[in-house]
């Protein structure tokens, strides 16, 4: 089988390949991870503005939990849980390759759900999300992000990953807590976020507002600095994890960060 590499310009702080061709991720000396799995077409369905669309299938590979393997333990101790995915070139119908969007639940006993940590390795996105999962889904962002790129998610907020470019597979890297769980229930009884992303005849993005929820605006721009979560730009964000294990402990205890959550601007 001939394989073919999704050439990352940059690096995500431990040996891990990523493929297109099949879709999937191949990891080098001192690396482990999973077999990839696969979202298919008719498993988001649900969430696209035409759900009889055709389009790639598989829309996108997954592995979670990979890393180095001399933290594999640590990871297991803090409740931090890495991953990556590939999505394929294309479009779905008149929108872009992209997730079908959820929520993240509480776990833990935590009175916030666990944020999430995007980076971007190759291809362009866009990080979709608003405030909520319901009929006035609160403040909307649309966020641009480019390789070595980081966009932080806050806890309840729903969200969605986008392919920017029709052209190129999209892959990231994202930190999550151990115990995730996504909610889809919400989303898919409005047939997705608030905002549609559409792929006009330049092969851009346009926005076209959900019918199901009630008039937002959508706020599009590239990412925040992050200071005050410890994102620092250029480091990758594997390697902050690995320079102190304590760094991004509000992952799984998002308590921890409660003044930098209100009013957040991803």
């Amino acid at each position: 089988m001939l394989l073919s590499l999704n050439r990352m310009t940059f690096d995500p702080g431990f040996p891990i390949i990523p493929m297109t061709h099949p879709m999937g991720f191949v990891y080098g000396r001192g690396a482990f991870g999973p077999e990839a799995e696969y979202r298919t077409l008719d498993a988001i369905r649900k969430s696209l503005r035409d759900p009889l669309c055709t389009g790639p299938d598989p829309v996108y590979a997954i592995v979670m939990d990979i890393g180095k393997v001399e933290h594999r333990a640590l990871l297991v101790e803090r409740n931090l849980l890495y991953g990556a995915v590939t999505y394929a070139a294309g479009r779905l119908g008149d929108e872009p390759v992209r997730s079908q969007g959820h929520c993240h639940t509480k776990v833990r006993g935590n009175t916030m759900s666990p944020p999430e940590i995007y980076e971007i390795w190759s291809g362009k996105a866009v990080i979709l999300m608003q405030e909520r999962a319901e009929p006035d889904p609160g403040r909307c962002f649309a966020v641009e992000a480019a390789p070595g790129d980081v966009v932080v998610v806050p806890p309840d907020w729903a969200h969605a990953t986008i392919s920017a470019d029709v052209n190129e597979p999209l892959t990231f890297g994202a930190w999550c807590d151990r115990q995730y769980g996504f909610e889809y229930e919400h989303v898919r009884a409005r047939k997705g976020l608030a905002w549609f992303p559409l792929v006009n005849d330049t092969g851009n993005i346009t926005w076209a507002p959900n019918p199901m929820y009630h008039r937002s605006e959508l706020t599009i721009k590239k990412p925040e600095e992050y200071d005050a979560l410890g994102i620092r730009k250029g480091h990758a964000i594997y390697t902050i994890f690995e320079q102190d294990p304590d760094a991004l402990s509000y992952v799984p205890n998002p308590q921890l960060k409660a003044d930098v959550w209100k009013k957040f601007i991803p």
